[in-house]
């Protein structure tokens, strides 16, 4: 149902009211998305899951134990990673490709996800067939 023209000028008004009165709340109101936590949760959790790959490389002829406290940090930042894809959905997951912090890297998950999946059909493809 959309707002009547009444309906309209009061948000109008209320909007104009908060962008003067506190503009770095308005700002980041208008950033912050429902998905912008497990987006920043998920990026963490991968950089922390190589990070432990890294140290578990580095560590293994020197310590096991150590080693194995990294796999340990491996795991649990495995479980992070799936728990906040599991969060984001596929909605989600297309709105950080379509946000400006991403496209300003010139960075399109959403192209290269379907790149590689026509990458892997036409692999497989063709394997079946010869």
């Amino acid at each position: 149902m959309p707002l009547s023209e009444d309906e309209e000028k009061i948000l109008l008004e209320i909007e104009e009211s908060l962008y003067e009165s506190d503009p770095e709340l308005a700002r980041e109101v208008s950033e912050t998305t429902v998905y912008t936590k497990s987006l920043k949760n998920l990026k963490w959790s991968v950089l922390v899951f190589f990070l432990g790959v890294v140290c578990m490389l580095l560590t293994l002829s020197i310590s096991f134990i150590v080693a194995f406290l990294a796999f340990l940090l491996m795991l649990f930042s495995a479980l992070a990673i799936e728990r906040n894809a599991r969060n984001l959905g596929r909605t989600g997951i297309q709105q950080a490709s379509q946000s400006s912090m991403w496209s300003e890297k010139g960075i399109k998950l959403g192209d290269s996800s379907q790149k590689f999946r026509d990458l892997m059909k036409e692999r497989f493809r063709r394997d079946n067939l010869g």
